[in-house]
């Protein structure tokens, strides 16, 4: 297989990235390729990598404004990230969180901030967090043309409810309630489901069982794509690494390594050089030092 990255004739290309794309690729066992973004730069970058589609997390909550969970994350500052990041992908399908308190209230405003991604946050879906609790929400935000993916297993804005950041479906009883979630989330009309830090096992179950495509967070091989938070993947984020992480790069050593050496070289005065200054021709120089 080739290593070779996608060049921009290559990435100009592709074609826009559907939901039926997903399902499409979910048929033909192709597998799904999902990450987070937050910003415009990196939106750019995996547009020209070739991912299917960006999730413009409220991971973005933890990673990009330092609070200690997602909770505290508001529906103004995800669309403020959301429009930044769909100034940098015009390809892959562009997937809003809503946060905490967005759609848990009542199933009219549900619709109502679902709407928002898409009117002031360019995006192409959005996803939400819960089984089948959020099967009304979910079937009044579908019913209003919005497409959404679910999100099953360990849901972070159930934190507190859940005690903590655990794996879940790891009983039986845990992980038929889980399967059942995911069939009436399909039947609510999610057109993909995320299952996070569940059984790899359960997940390829579940993934059989349902006709829409998961993506799974530390759920294993079986399911039908993947996405992992951008800041863990490039070994930005160094308050913690989940275990399901792969780290393709240590790039807070690499800042860190940046930093200190610009600092050194401000105190040893070696920046800025001669060939980052702006130079003046010597007559106009002179003509100056006459003058005053």
């Amino acid at each position: 297989m080739s290593t070779i990255a996608p060049t921009a004739f290559t990435v100009s290309k592709r074609k826009k990235v559907t939901t039926l794309v997903f399902r499409e690729k979910k048929e033909r066992g192709e597998p799904i390729t999902m990450l987070t973004a937050y910003d415009y730069p990196t939106a750019t970058a995996m547009d020209q990598a070739g991912v299917d589609s960006i999730l413009v997390g409220d991971s973005l909550g933890m990673v990009v404004l330092g609070y200690e969970n997602t909770l505290p994350v508001t529906m103004e500052e995800m669309l403020h990230h959301c429009r930044a990041v769909a100034r940098g992908a015009k390809i892959a399908l562009l997937i809003g969180d809503m946060p905490f308190m967005s759609y848990q209230v009542s199933v009219e405003e549900a619709v109502r901030n679902a709407g928002r991604f898409l009117q002031q946050g360019n995006m192409d879906a959005v996803k939400l967090e819960g089984g089948r609790e959020r099967a009304d929400a979910i079937r009044a935000i579908t019913g209003a043309g919005i497409p959404v993916v679910g999100h099953l297993g360990l849901t972070p804005q159930s934190v507190h409810q859940l005690g903590g950041f655990r794996a879940q479906g790891k009983t039986a009883a845990a992980a038929r309630r889980l399967l059942e979630d995911a069939l009436l989330l399909e039947e609510a009309g999610c057109f993909s489901l995320v299952l996070e830090s569940v059984p790899a096992r359960l997940a390829e179950l579940v993934s059989g069982r349902i006709q829409i495509p998961t993506i799974g967070i530390g759920a294993g091989i079986g399911c039908d794509g993947q996405v992992l938070v951008t800041h863990d993947l490039l070994g930005l984020f160094d308050r913690f690494t989940p275990k399901f992480v792969k780290k393709y790069a240590n790039l807070h050593a690499e800042m860190q390594r940046a930093f200190g050496e610009y600092i050194e070289d401000v105190h040893t005065k070696a920046f800025p050089a001669a060939e980052h200054s702006v130079d003046m021709a010597e007559d106009e120089w002179q003509a100056l030092l006459k003058d005053i």
